[in-house]
């Protein structure tokens, strides 16, 4: 596995259960991964010599990012080996440009979007859609970044000066974000979870919901319906993660992850099989397993980096809000990833489960807060026993 992130230190669990061994190619030894992997090679995803280094013997080569070069991952499959997803897949996750237009050559619903360069042509486009307009850039930007709000000519000035050629869409006027996830095998089966609810907060996943909450029969068979019909038509290998907006009329597709993925980290309890291990079964080509979900409800919450992270915190240390999360809030599962706390970093997360979503997503989101900085703002969570054994 290219990467050596969280995705990659789940994705390495996933395997020990498989029986498979998961050598991870990671930039730092201090990375999430190379913390526990047994077999890491350090090295960077642009270089070509590591990425031939670290697929010499390995089955297949995947990926928990979309930031190699697609020559590169070009120049691996002429030297006979396995990657998946391939680049001609890939290459859409990487590119939103790419994305944008193959969605368009096969009719599927998005936003109103066009490639832009210059002042004039976002002003056009916006005189058609109406201000404010999203400029992104088509390469490199996640969790917020590399994406900007532009409420007039000035600001789309200021935007392209800095990164040149831009995907220009209409702001949606959604109702809320969704996530629709497949796995797809290399000679196309494909297994599909529950279409969620994503709460993004700064850019960022906070919370996921599943399943999403009061969301139609018609609507949810229709995202994933979408989302199958994506993964057959780009030959996706492995993960496939759908985000959408949901609206008034249905259902636009914002980006695509070929990889486990946020929003899917709730699979680890909440389904049958996780994403981890299904990522691994569709990129070996073996039968994928059940997505059926263990509990009625699961909401995952990530811990991300709060006053905790400052360095004149003085509230309970780290081991301190573990002894008490677990003390508090015995049936909700922590991962932690085992990085350096920073203000806004996704740390970890937390995953609940019940029958209520009101009831398990308080549980999440006061369980993920305390151990981010310490603060109990739930009087739920310390007034109530969950003892699920008892």
């Amino acid at each position: 596995m290219i990467g050596g992130g969280q995705l990659s230190r789940m994705t390495a669990q996933a395997a020990v259960a498989l029986g498979q061994s998961l050598r991870v190619l990671a930039a730092r030894a201090d990375e999430s991964a190379a913390l526990v992997a047994a077999d890491v090679q350090l090295g960077d995803h642009d270089d070509l010599a590591a990425l031939t280094r670290v697929a010499d013997g390995a089955t297949v080569v995947t990926f928990d990012h979309e930031h190699v070069p697609t020559e590169h991952l070009r120049a691996l499959e002429a030297s006979g080996v396995r990657v998946a997803p391939g680049p001609g897949a890939l290459i859409h996750a990487q590119d939103k440009l790419v994305l944008r237009r193959a969605l368009a050559a096969a009719g599927e619903p998005q936003p109103a979007w066009t490639e832009a360069s210059t002042v004039h042509e976002v002003t056009a486009f916006a005189d058609d859609v109406g201000w404010p307009v999203v400029l992104k850039t088509p390469r490199g930007g996640y969790d917020g970044k590399g994406v900007f709000v532009i409420r007039g000519p000035d600001e789309a000035a200021d935007v392209l000066e800095r990164h040149g050629t831009l995907l220009v869409e209409e702001r949606v006027d959604m109702v809320r974000e969704l996530s629709a996830q497949v796995a797809r095998s290399p000679f196309g089966q494909v297994a599909v979870w529950p279409v969620v609810e994503t709460v993004q907060r700064d850019g960022v996943c906070a919370e996921v919901l599943a399943p999403a909450p009061d969301l139609p029969d018609v609507l949810a068979t229709q995202a994933q319906e979408l989302a199958v019909r994506v993964a057959d038509r780009l030959g996706v290998v492995g993960m496939l993660a759908v985000e959408l907006f949901q609206t008034t009329d249905g259902v636009l597709v914002n980006e695509l992850a070929m990889r486990p993925h946020n929003s899917g980290h709730w699979t680890i309890e909440g389904s049958r099989t996780s994403q981890f291990e299904q990522h691994l079964r569709a990129v070996l080509d073996y039968p994928l397993g059940t997505t059926a979900m263990t509990a009625p409800v699961a909401v995952m919450a990530n811990v991300l980096g709060g006053a905790a992270s400052d360095e004149d915190w003085t509230g309970p240390g780290l081991d301190e809000r573990v002894h008490h999360f677990m003390a508090h809030w015995p049936d909700v599962k922590l991962h932690w990833y085992g990085k350096t706390p920073r203000r806004g970093r996704k740390l970890g997360h937390v995953t609940a489960l019940g029958q209520d979503v009101t009831e398990v997503r308080a549980r999440a989101v006061a369980a993920a807060r305390y151990l981010a900085d310490g603060v109990v703002d739930d009087a739920f969570a310390f007034s109530h026993d969950h003892h699920p054994e008892r």
